[in-house]
């Protein structure tokens, strides 16, 4: 390495990294930033020559290449061409971008939305626009890193509740003075665990204490409540998020992030968040692919109820086999195997008997917790369901994880 000076702490830090890296790489290890040639459908994939069952896709409800959401990004780029050439505030909004938010604000349920140009960038502007210096910001132990980012670059207060625990959040809520703004976020579904926020006692704290709720439902789009519009619907319990929060790359198969929520909470972060004042428009076809998709989901409700028939088989086989798949309900599904290594391992026991699974190690997860993130859509038959299971069972009886 051939860096200005070899004992800085910037030096060691990437030597640690590519260190660990190349540990991984000459030991059959490493599985990360893998190019896919081919989509063949939801379910599979060409990796590196193989068609492999693809089980690390966000794609929930399977909307990928769907003719309809095709369709209109095309037209979008006949009509509009690849790009926007400029940020929404100037001359970067196009007819698609209002169509596209007034999409979602009916989708949510809410007077307006707002869009990003990705999940992250939604969650770090929205935060830190809405918070600041003298706020107080309640943020769960393991909600996603771009909710974290959001809240430290607001310069709030940032108290962090111990996952899933609402008496913990009571504490610090009560122990924040009453005279000061307060904001409450979570994950509807956790990224790594699967597991659903508590969320009809999350809205009874913050009523109790004056707080704004704020929800990111990057992973509950599509997958929870009958027709797919969320934990609302999911709970019965509409009109009680402050702040709707989601991204257009999971179930939605396009880019960017978005925002629904009162029409005044939308003017100003129209107006005030950097991201969208400084950031470049989404591009048209990219827009138009995302509006079609949210359309698509309320016309073929079967998607969702295929979604849920594959996540009980995937959970349940996967337990009786004597995984452990932590508190998962929904179509993330951690296979817990406990060191790094194990994870690694099982990874790659999984890629060569083509099932296309990744790790989840630490720092992402804490220590002793890493696991294989598996995901189900509703584009995967249940035969193919069971042929991934016997892969992962096979690894896990192979390395000792389960008998």
């Amino acid at each position: 390495m051939d860096f200005h000076n070899t004992n800085d702490a910037v030096t060691r830090r990437i030597k640690a990294m590519t260190d660990r890296i190349h540990y991984l790489k000459t030991n059959d290890l490493y599985f990360y930033n893998q190019p896919v040639a081919e989509m063949r459908g939801d379910a599979k994939v060409l990796v590196n020559g193989r068609e492999m069952g693809m089980y690390a896709s966000y794609s929930y409800l399977g909307l990928v290449g769907h003719p309809r959401i095709n369709e209109a990004a095309k037209k979008a780029v006949d009509q509009f061409g690849t790009g926007t050439n400029g940020v929404r505030t100037l001359a970067g909004t196009l007819t698609i971008h209002n169509e596209l938010e007034e999409t979602i604000a009916n989708f949510k349920h809410a007077e307006g939305a707002i869009t990003y140009s990705s999940g992250y960038a939604t969650n770090l502007t929205v935060v830190s626009t809405m918070m600041g210096r003298g706020d107080y910001v309640f943020s769960d132990k393991i909600n996603h890193a771009s909710i974290v980012d959001g809240c430290l670059m607001s310069g709030a207060e940032f108290r962090r509740f111990r996952h899933n625990d609402m008496e913990h959040l009571e504490g610090l809520l009560k122990n924040a003075p009453s005279d000061v703004a307060k904001m409450v976020i979570a994950d509807s579904v956790f990224s790594m665990d699967g597991d659903i926020i508590d969320f009809p006692k999350v809205v009874e704290l913050c009523k109790k204490y004056n707080a704004w709720l704020m929800i990111d439902e990057a992973h509950s789009l599509g997958v929870l409540g009958e027709k797919g519009t969320g934990i609302e619907e999911y709970f019965n319990l509409y009109d009680q998020i402050d702040i709707k929060m989601g991204t257009l790359s999971k179930t939605i198969p396009s880019v960017g992030g978005y925002v629904a929520a009162k029409k005044e909470i939308i003017t100003y972060l129209r107006h005030a968040s950097r991201a969208y004042i400084f950031s470049a428009a989404l591009p048209p076809a990219q827009a138009a692919a995302a509006n079609e998709a949210f359309k698509v989901i309320l016309d073929e409700p079967w998607r969702i109820e295929r979604l849920n028939q594959n996540t009980k088989q995937f959970i349940g086989g996967l337990k009786s086999m004597g995984f452990d798949t932590m508190l998962t309900e929904t179509a993330i599904v951690p296979v817990l195997c406990g060191e790094d290594d194990a994870a690694f391992a099982m990874t790659r026991e999984c890629q060569h008997n083509d099932v296309f699974v990744l790790p989840v190690v630490s720092p992402a997860v804490q220590e002793g917790l890493a696991r294989l993130r598996a995901t189900v859509t509703a584009a995967h038959d249940p035969s193919e369901i069971e042929r991934a299971m016997d892969v992962i069972g096979e690894a896990g009886k192979k390395l000792g994880l389960i008998k």
